[in-house]
């Protein structure tokens, strides 16, 4: 299994709004950093949701439902999407300031590459955040 983080503009898709509908299709990604690492999400894989600009922080979990295939909201051949699922909110949000504060997560991509909206996580940042927001 790998570990995801996944960021999005509250105002534009939020936690709430993924577990109120269940699940979605994680399109509009025109990074190719981030395209490739869509392209490895495997079915299971866990993912963390981030809520970016005013609020920077982890707000929940959720889960790779389906992986990649074409994006149809991109004009250009070759965007891809994921399908993700809602697993659970945090009890408490791990924002960005807590992050960066933690040696441990030092060298994760939130912290070295702030804008990738698409990121890898190893398991053991993974589980240090979700105990964080616990």
């Amino acid at each position: 299994m790998n570990y995801w983080l996944v960021k999005s503009e509250p105002e534009t898709y939020s936690y709430n709004d993924l577990a109120k509908d269940g699940s979605t299709s994680w399109t509009g990604v025109r990074n190719y950093a981030a395209r490739i690492h869509l392209k490895a999400m495997k079915k299971g894989d866990l993912v963390l949701f981030y809520h970016s600009g005013s609020e920077s922080a982890i707000v929940g979990i959720s889960k790779v439902k389906k992986e990649f295939y074409p994006d149809a909201t991109a004009e250009e051949e070759g965007w891809v999407t994921v399908d993700l699922e809602k697993q659970k909110a945090l009890k408490k949000p791990v924002t960005l300031t807590q992050v960066k504060a933690e040696k441990k997560l030092k060298d994760t991509a939130l912290v070295r590459i702030g804008r990738l909206s698409v990121q890898p996580l190893k398991k053991e940042e993974f589980d240090l955040i979700v105990e964080m927001g616990s």
